[in-house]
């Protein structure tokens, strides 16, 4: 009878799932030790038609320096972790934001405060910088 060299199926069930557990599992539990992400919100104005809200807020990912920034959300819905700001400077600060009478969106940076980002318009809404 010919002698053959079958690889038993059970053993290469076994090399390839158990490595592939433990690298899933390590990479699990070392996701867990990097550090999160805080968002504050300091100041949430609706639109005077209702449509969207202004959210004024920071955000924290371990040991990052001071900032503060704006970004236009549906009305009443959550601050998503991926939300994109249209204004966001390297400095904690009263922004002091407002909707003026004609739907444009007001915003006061501090002078000097370095700026990221600082856009003329979002969702077709304006933005004045005072």
């Amino acid at each position: 009878m010919p002698s053959t060299n079958k690889f038993p199926l059970r053993l290469f069930a076994l090399l390839t799932t158990a490595p592939a557990i433990l690298v899933g599992g390590g990479l699990w539990y070392l996701s867990g030790l990097a550090p999160g992400c805080t968002t504050a919100i300091s100041d949430r104005l609706t639109a005077p038609d209702a449509q969207f809200d202004l959210v004024v807020f920071s955000r924290s990912c371990g040991e990052t320096s001071p900032n503060t920034q704006a970004a236009v959300i549906p009305a009443g819905d959550d601050l998503p972790e991926d939300a994109t700001s249209f204004a966001s400077i390297g400095v904690a600060a009263d922004l002091d934001p407002r909707w003026d009478g004609f739907g444009s969106i007001e915003l006061t940076l501090p002078v000097g405060a370095r700026i990221y980002r600082q856009d003329d318009s979002v969702a077709g809404i304006a933005v004045i910088y005072r």
